[in-house]
Order: C-alpha cells, then sequence, then structure tokens
C-alpha cells in the first residue's frame, strides 16, 4: 500500500463502520460525515471512481442537511 488515496479509503471505511457504533444521532452524522468526505476523496484521487464519489456526495449532503435542520 504505498498511495496515499488507500490510506484515505481505509480512513473512510473506519469512520463509516464506526458511526455504526455509536448511540448519539448527531454523533453518528458527523462521523458518517467524515467517513463520506474521505470516500469522495479517495474515489477522486483513484481514478474518479463515480460508483464511489456519486453516492458519497449524496449522503455527505444528506448528513450535512439533517445536521442543520436538528441544530
Amino acid at each position: 500500500m504505498n498511495n496515499w488515496a488507500e490510506y484515505v479509503g481505509y480512513l473512510a471505511s473506519a469512520f463509516v463502520v464506526g458511526s455504526f457504533l455509536l448511540k448519539q444521532i448527531k454523533m453518528i452524522r458527523m462521523i458518517n460525515l467524515l467517513g463520506c468526505i474521505c470516500f469522495v476523496i479517495y474515489g477522486i484521487y483513484s481514478g474518479m471512481l463515480w460508483p464511489i464519489i456519486i453516492p458519497n456526495a449524496v449522503l455527505a449532503l444528506v448528513q450535512i442537511y439533517h445536521l442543520i435542520k436538528n441544530d
């Protein structure tokens, strides 16, 4: 593993899995948002992987919407 984008991908996976371990919805959304952002970065720097970029960008927007709406 010599590509930094791979590390971002693993970090994204850790954030998404970690978000399922939490109970507070606001913290779940924040951690999941970080995972989505990392997955978008990973998808872009790994050769424009649209099946990774599109759903994670949409999910990031959903998380942002709910974080703003609920505060």
